[in-house]
């Protein structure tokens, strides 16, 4: 976005549900204690609110993207309102958090699925990316690697879906491959 200082095709909202789902996590690490989802999920959102801006800073219609940010932050106000001052309990509002982010990161792995009907009617995987597919794989295993480490099913459980919706790209890439050659091959 910052070398052509433009957005072309590239799509806002999944860097506002990935931040909203960073901010989620980093509130469950730090109910928890857990160093390690605190400094992941602190890092994580703070990339993402820079994609954010950089977004809105190279975008030609502003209106609807700040108009997302500002309803997030609503939500992310109405959230602290219902967990913090509502639930005063610790465990009870861990519990439901965790429930919370556990739905929304499988809700956010379930997203790139939504073209599957366009990518089989086309037969073309255009509208994936494989460098995000891989890394979605390898981060999706190792939560879920992390989460049976720490017998932590809100982690563990939605990062399943993300290898398996990861694995269903994969084999996506590979079954409409031809489609996606940059280059004629040489006829031998």
């Amino acid at each position: 976005m910052i070398s052509r200082r433009s957005v072309d095709n590239i799509q806002f909202l999944p860097f506002l549900t990935t931040d909203l789902n960073n901010l989620g996590w980093l509130y469950y690490g730090y109910l928890k204690g857990d160093g390690t989802l605190i400094i992941v999920n602190s890092i994580g959102a703070s990339l993402q609110t820079l994609y954010i801006a950089a977004f809105i800073l190279y975008t030609t219609e502003k209106r609807s993207p700040v108009y997302l940010v500002l309803l997030s932050l609503g939500v992310l106000v109405l959230g602290y309102i219902y967990f913090y001052l509502w639930i005063p309990d610790v465990g009870v509002r861990l519990n439901q958090l965790g429930l919370f982010c556990s739905a929304f990161t499988i809700s956010m792995y379930l997203s790139p699925l939504a073209d599957l009907a366009q990518i089989i009617r086309t037969k073309s995987t255009k509208c994936l990316s494989f460098p995000l597919t891989v890394t979605t794989l390898l981060t999706s295993t190792s939560w879920v690697l992390y989460g049976l480490q720490r017998t932590d099913l809100y982690i563990t459980v939605p990062n399943f879906p993300g290898i398996v919706t990861s694995l269903v790209r994969l084999w996506l890439f590979w079954r409409y491959s031809q489609e996606q050659l940059p280059y004629r091959p040489l006829q031998a």
